[in-house]
């Protein structure tokens, strides 16, 4: 019987989510990759105990993670039933909807019938009566937005998700749902983007700056960018990498020489900091407080203690970003 360490709370800092009350961690566990069964079940449970130990309190899933789609929820429901039935209340659980989930015109998307179908399934799936957050995960170009805002609006009138979020939205779109939804009572809690030393996007598109205005918080998804700031192709593609296998996420094509260089160099600035390339690239992402949270994935507990200990030094610098800006914009 799995029993929470008394000190979870201790060392991790938690942030508070735009204008809203909810406050999460400043790093979170995504069920992205390593949820699936092809992973060995206590190797999952495991994960999820300790990142719990170490006061993660946010584990971010969509109803398509997995692989296959669907049983990232169905192992995080196992592990609710088997050790976190107690702390219910102490877990923030977050959903999404938006990518293919079955056949046929209402499988994805937007529409108010595929979104909160969706939900249904995912809560039965993880065996929960509501979600903390529940996310759109992508716009849909056909459907109104109108409609897809509405549907985050019935599902909390529902009381099947306390808050709402919307994820891959520009900065116009996020701005236009944050209206919609104000108007129907349902603040926008939360944005997630993609975000990453190597990905600025969210900081050229303007993205971060209207999140700022609209006092909307932001949670980052690949902070060390599919794996490419973690230190493992410091000296080529090991044969077990991302890299080497057939994943559309990462492949061997974008591991130039170039590219090596530059992470190369972000390591020496790393070491220079006693952190690991992959724990200076979080750190960097929740470095000024603009991001409320980082999501990390995990495939085993070694790797997920390492990550989080990026928040012994969140702090940077002028001289240090300034070098890092450098480094990564040659």
């Amino acid at each position: 019987m799995y029993t929470a360490h008394p000190d979870r709370y201790a060392d991790m800092p938690y942030r508070r989510t735009g204008r809203s009350g909810l406050k999460l961690p400043a790093l979170s566990l995504g069920l992205w990759h390593n949820f699936g069964p092809d992973r060995p079940v206590e190797t999952q449970r495991a994960i999820l105990r300790r990142a719990f130990d170490l006061g993660v309190t946010h584990f971010d899933l969509a109803n398509n993670y997995g692989p296959p789609p669907g049983s990232a929820e169905s192992a995080l429901g196992e592990a609710l039933k088997a050790d976190f039935a107690p702390y219910r209340d102490e877990l923030v659980i977050s959903t999404k909807a938006g990518y293919l989930m079955w056949p046929g015109p209402y499988g994805e998307w937007g529409s108010r019938k595929y979104v909160l179908s969706s939900l249904d399934q995912s809560l039965n799936r993880m065996g929960l009566d509501y979600v903390d957050v529940f996310y759109s995960h992508r716009p849909d170009p056909e459907t109104p937005l109108e409609e897809t805002m509405g549907a985050l609006h019935t599902a909390v009138q529902q009381g099947k998700a306390l808050y709402v979020g919307v994820s891959n939205y520009s900065p116009e779109q996020t701005r236009e749902a944050a209206r919609i939804l104000a108007e129907l009572g349902t603040p926008l809690l939360i944005h997630q983007p993609r975000y990453s030393m190597l990905d600025r996007r969210p900081e050229s598109s303007g993205l971060l700056d209207t999140l700022d205005e609209l006092q909307v918080g932001s949670i980052a998804y690949s902070p060390l960018e599919q794996g490419l700031l973690t230190g493992r192709y410091l000296d080529g593609i090991p044969e077990d990498s991302r890299a080497a296998s057939d994943s559309p996420f990462l492949n061997s094509d974008a591991l130039t020489g170039e590219l090596v260089g530059k992470l190369r160099d972000l390591n020496e600035i790393a070491r220079s900091r006693g952190q690991s390339l992959a724990q200076m690239a979080l750190a960097w992402v929740l470095r000024e407080g603009r991001v409320t949270s980082a999501l990390v994935g995990a495939s085993s507990p070694r790797q997920l203690e390492d990550s989080l200990s990026a928040i012994g030094n969140l702090a940077f610098g002028a001289d240090e970003l300034a070098r890092i800006d450098k480094i990564v914009a040659r």
